[in-house]
């Protein structure tokens, strides 16, 4: 007996495949962050990620080279947004309320996104040196910017300065040195175990602490 035209409708309107439902490469890339984080780069396969997206290994491989590529991308949308502060406004009237305000955003989002990435990164090192040098180099840099850029909105400077701890000419080394003040200390605590809780209750008063170290440190360069 010939199938209806409604039967006929309903088989080919029906569920879409795996792969053409949503934005494949986005859930290629969740599924990818949420693995490579709990399991580490080695332990970590294409098959359980095909099956978390869910979308088919080729598919996988259309969008990816493979897996050393797709741990890259994962490694890059997590720095984006760790260093998106699009539409973020700085906190405080004062250069040191703004500072601490930055230094406090900067350090809450590497405790959030940024420990189970350089974890896997550092683990990956001696097998791919050249992928966590890049990713490193990639952070750092894409943070500078963006810290460097806020830094002049925190210190009201001109487009045009050109001297100062603060000048365009030497924004970008003035953000790292920042970052490494704020920063690097609190990672540190976080990759070596402890608990976030904890790190977030010492945030406040190491962030202040180091702000006016920094503010201390700009002030003699401005001057000496």
């Amino acid at each position: 007996m010939a199938k209806s035209d409604g039967s006929r409708r309903r088989q080919r309107v029906g569920r879409p495949s795996k792969d053409q439902a949503g934005d494949v490469a986005e859930r290629i890339l969740e599924a990818a962050e949420q693995i490579f984080l709990e399991r580490g780069f080695q332990a970590a396969s294409l098959d359980e990620i095909a099956a978390s997206a869910p979308a088919s290994k080729p598919t996988i491989y259309a969008h990816f080279p493979g897996k050393e590529a797709l741990f890259a991308a994962v490694v890059a949308r997590i720095t984006k947004r760790m260093t998106d502060f699009e539409g973020y406004s700085l906190e405080g009237r004062g250069v040191q309320d703004k500072l601490i305000s930055l230094g406090t955003a900067i350090v809450e989002r590497a405790i959030e996104d940024t420990v189970g990435v350089t974890r896997a990164t550092i683990a990956e090192a001696p097998r791919f040196p050249e992928l966590s040098r890049n990713v490193h180099d990639a952070a750092r840099n894409q943070a500078a910017s963006t810290v460097a850029r806020l830094l002049e909105e925190a210190t009201h400077l001109p487009a045009r300065a050109t001297k100062g701890p603060f000048s365009a000419k030497r924004s970008l080394t003035t953000a790292q040195i920042f970052m490494d003040l704020i920063l690097l200390p609190m990672l540190m605590r976080a990759l070596l175990g402890e608990d976030a809780k904890g790190l977030r209750k010492d945030v406040p008063a190491f962030v202040r602490q180091r702000v006016g170290f920094f503010l201390a440190a700009c002030k003699a360069d401005w001057t000496g």
